[in-house]
């Protein structure tokens, strides 16, 4: 029998995945407000309390971005691998190798530039599907190639 989830040991993903997401929310928020404050000027001053909440909202969740991301964790046992994530409804996921069909490792433009990809593991239940993201490239080649081959010491999975 393996460990129980709160004797493991946990791995975080990379700092600079909240850095990547903190810029695309400054991005989003800046767009926002910016439309809404030249709404303000075109239709009605009214506007300006939207370019307001736009850049509380934003602001908000900066703050809470980065509970978020410190969230985030995977845990590598014998038979399983466990992610869990979330502040106010958490979640963990427990996986077993023997379950995983196949294993995806993607990186859009941004986390390429950063450095990062994002592990996804597929297994036949849909609901049963776990995503680490905010790896570093390295490490996501490393735990791709890792659960590959113990999927296929299990011969039930990939």
């Amino acid at each position: 029998m393996t460990a129980p989830p709160d004797t493991v040991s946990w791995r975080s993903i990379s700092p600079r995945y909240f850095w990547l997401r903190l810029t695309v929310l400054a991005a989003w928020t800046l767009v926002f407000a910016v439309a809404a404050a030249v709404a303000a000027l075109l239709v009605s001053a009214w506007f300006l309390l939207i370019t307001f909440a736009v850049l509380v909202l934003g602001s908000l969740r900066a703050v809470f971005m980065r509970r978020s991301v410190r969230a985030w964790g995977y845990a590598e046992r014998a038979e399983d691998l466990l992610v869990r994530h979330g502040l106010l409804v958490r979640r963990l996921s427990i996986v077993p190798y023997a379950r995983m069909q196949f294993v995806d490792v993607t990186a859009g433009p941004l986390e390429r530039a950063a450095g990062l990809a994002t592990v996804t593991l597929h297994t036949a239940a849909a609901a049963s599907d776990a995503s680490v993201p905010g790896l570093e490239a390295a490490e996501a080649t490393r735990l791709r190639d890792r659960l590959a081959t113990l999927g296929e010491i299990r011969e039930e999975g990939l």
